[in-house]
C-alpha cells in the first residue's frame, strides 16, 4: 500500500515529440539525470521512428547519460493519463486533449534554421532541452531539493 501512496505523490513527465527518437528521449534522459528517482519519466512519440538518433545518443553521454538502448514507443491516451503531465517538444508533434491531463509546448530551439548542422546542432538542441528541464525539475520538485 505505502509504494501506491508514495507513487501517488511523485510528480510524472511524459516527454513527446514526433518520432520518439530524439528531442523527447533526450529530454527524459536529461530529466532523469537532474531528478533521478524523485519525478517518474516517460516519453512517446506521435509517429514513432524505428531507432534513437545516434547523434542524440552521442551528445548524451557526454553528460554521462546512455540512451542507446532505449525504444522509440507510440503516444497513447493512456499513457497521458498517468503521467498527468506532456510536454511536446517542437511543433510538429500533436497531442489529443485528454481530460485531466495538463500539456506544456516547448517550442525548442532549432539550430538547423540558421545554418548549423551536424554535432554543433545536437548540442545546441541538447543545451536548450536542459536548460528547459533543469526550470521544469524544479517546478515538479519544488526548490527545497538542492
Amino acid at each position: 500500500m505505502s509504494n501506491t501512496a508514495e507513487s501517488a505523490k511523485k510528480p510524472a513527465v511524459l516527454f513527446v515529440c514526433v518520432k520518439n527518437g530524439g528531442k523527447s528521449q533526450m529530454a527524459a534522459g536529461l530529466m532523469k539525470l537532474e531528478a533521478g528517482s524523485h519525478v517518474t519519466v516517460t516519453s512517446a512519440g506521435t509517429k514513432p521512428g524505428a531507432a534513437i538518433n545516434a547523434l542524440s545518443a552521442e551528445v548524451l553521454l557526454d553528460l554521462g547519460i546512455d540512451i542507446i538502448a532505449e525504444q522509440p514507443k507510440a503516444l497513447t491516451e493512456d499513457t497521458m493519463r498517468e503521467a498527468g503531465l506532456v510536454v511536446v517538444l517542437g511543433a510538429e508533434a500533436k497531442v489529443p486533449e485528454v481530460d485531466g491531463v495538463h500539456v506544456e509546448a516547448w517550442e525548442t530551439d532549432e539550430p538547423g534554421e540558421r545554418g548549423i548542422e551536424g554535432r554543433e546542432r545536437m548540442e545546441l538542441v541538447r543545451d536548450d532541452i536542459h536548460a528547459r528541464v533543469k526550470e521544469l525539475a524544479a517546478r515538479l520538485l519544488g526548490e527545497t531539493r538542492h
